[in-house]
């Protein structure tokens, strides 16, 4: 499985992973719910699972991914200060992707 960060994703998952609340735990990208050809995904902290695949990254941030999960492969998370401070989630290698 593949998953891209950029720069600014890596500053702020970095953060969130030296908070106390994060020890033990890595970042995983998770499907929230999906319309078809396109799926909505979310940043959360967690501990490996049975169907996980650890993407490392070019950043040095390991990524979980659900290696049953087809629309997580190639998922690309990156972090915007402006117009607001978010993460968007997108996927380039399917046909559709969507923001969150």
């Amino acid at each position: 499985m593949k998953c891209k960060i950029n720069r600014n994703a890596a500053k702020v998952l970095k953060e969130m992973l030296s908070k106390p609340e994060a020890e033990g735990k890595m970042v995983r990208v998770i499907i929230t719910h999906m319309h078809g050809d396109h799926a909505h995904y979310e940043v959360k902290l967690d501990t490996p699972k049975e169907h996980d695949e650890v993407v490392k990254t070019d950043k040095g941030i390991d990524i979980l991914l659900d290696k049953r999960e087809e629309f997580l492969d190639g998922v690309w998370l990156q972090y915007f200060y402006v117009p607001r401070e978010e993460f968007v989630i997108t996927n380039p290698s399917k046909a559709h992707t969507h923001r969150h």
